[in-house]
């Protein structure tokens, strides 16, 4: 991939601090667009194979693993198969504990709102078509080391948090996407997302 072809796609993979919420604003989010809070089904239901895995596009090569990757790092350079590299060193933060990272490999992709959230949230009757849109949808993914990643399992806010000085952005991408989707919250994540929104 040529210098000039890599710069343009970073710049079109750049993300910015807050995704749209549900009204089309960029900002934080309100906590009212999820609705009263109400209790989760058990999510037994939850079948991981049913979600699909990620988007590729032929036309840039890039898979949404990668285009994830190329949008969260710095000083990045990208070769003819997507791949990002770090040829500096400290290209990715961490934004779930602040963990400075060098290689791709070491990254994991994290949804925010975890499938299985989804699952126990609204979206047991999707179809497969909505599960592989909810699993590639850029505004929930965010990469992370695989220590944060692997502690936030398929928790959501109410039994897991970010560091504290990542609580805004983090509760921001969780209610718009679950606003986006239109996924209820149950108490104990109502009250720890308007504690963390209040951080904003």
């Amino acid at each position: 991939m040529s210098p000039r072809l890599t710069l343009a796609l970073l710049a079109l993979l750049a993300g910015c601090a807050f995704p749209e919420n549900a009204a089309g604003q960029q900002g934080p989010p309100a906590l009212a667009e999820l609705g009263e809070p109400r209790p989760e089904d058990t999510g037994a239901h939850y079948r991981r194979d049913d979600w699909g895995d990620w988007d590729y596009d032929p036309a840039t090569k890039c898979n949404t693993r990668e285009r994830v990757l190329a949008r969260d790092g710095r000083g990045l350079d990208v070769d003819s198969q997507c791949r990002p590299r770090c040829p500096d060193g400290g290209c990715w933060t961490s934004p779930y504990d602040g963990a400075v990272v060098d290689d791709a490999k070491d990254l994991q992709i994290d949804h925010v709102v975890p499938l299985a959230e989804a699952n126990r949230s609204g979206a047991r009757k999707w179809s497969r078509e909505q599960r592989e849109r909810f699993y590639n949808d850029m505004d929930n993914l965010v990469a992370v080391s695989a220590k944060s990643n692997q502690s936030k399992g398929d928790d959501d806010p109410g039994r897991w948090r970010p560091a504290r000085e990542n609580w805004c952005s983090y509760a921001t991408r969780y209610v718009t996407v679950k606003a986006r989707y239109e996924l209820h919250v149950d108490r104990a994540e109502h009250a720890e997302l308007a504690r963390m929104l209040n951080t904003c």
